[in-house]
């Protein structure tokens, strides 16, 4: 069963969302908050397996709260959703740790993949997220894709292989199936190549994978 946090200042949009995920026979809610702090208390105190966090709330947003979650449980996987889709919000909520970001007015059949996405270690972004990100870097694509290929060439070789499955969004488990290893030795790997790749997340590190042509 996955454990979700779920925050958003809006009793309404709670509601909607928390009937969402309950249609889902593998996700349970276990706890709401209506804002930042009150979700840090929350997650501290139900230690869910992912936090759903919007990021406009009042007094602490969900940008903050995602950052002292990601700081005090580490194993909790944050997933941002939210109506807001500027390119400033995104790249702070990948930078400061959040697996996924998905926008509410996508499909909802989006936010249960990125529910399971984020729990099972991998990441997730909407479709119009992920555009967002990719024509952003598209900008400086030739300086980006040179230092992505030499930090991806400092790799070992079974480094390369875990990298590019894990950019293609498989979880631990998946990639220890594939590769024919226990999960804890990918999981050793994916802590090796996040360090050298100075990536914070799995979504940097896919990121990095294709700048470099990994993938």
């Amino acid at each position: 069963m996955i454990r979700v946090l779920l925050a958003d200042d809006e009793a309404m949009i709670r509601a909607g969302v928390a009937a969402i995920l309950g249609s889902d026979k593998d996700i349970e809610v276990v706890a709401e908050a209506a804002d930042g702090r009150e979700a840090i208390e929350l997650a501290r105190a139900n230690r869910p397996d992912v936090a759903l966090l919007d990021i406009r709330m009042p007094g602490l947003d969900g940008l903050a709260a995602a950052e002292e979650i990601r700081r005090l449980l580490p194993d909790t996987g944050v997933l941002i959703l939210t109506t807001f889709g500027e390119d400033d919000y995104i790249e702070r909520a990948l930078a400061l740790g959040a697996s996924g970001f998905l926008l509410k007015a996508g499909d909802p059949r989006e936010l249960l993949a990125g529910v399971h996405a984020v729990a099972d270690g991998a990441a997730f972004l909407s479709p119009k997220v992920a555009h967002r990100v990719i024509t952003r870097l598209s900008g400086s694509r030739l300086s980006r894709a040179a230092t992505a290929r030499s930090r991806v060439d400092a790799l070992t070789t079974r480094e390369r292989e875990v990298l590019a499955l894990l950019a293609e969004g498989l979880s631990n488990a998946d990639i220890a199936a594939r590769i024919f290893v226990v999960e804890g030795t990918v999981k050793a790997h994916v802590s090796t190549i996040l360090t050298r790749l100075d990536a914070r997340n799995r979504v940097q590190a896919a990121i990095t994978a294709y700048e470099a042509g990994l993938v």
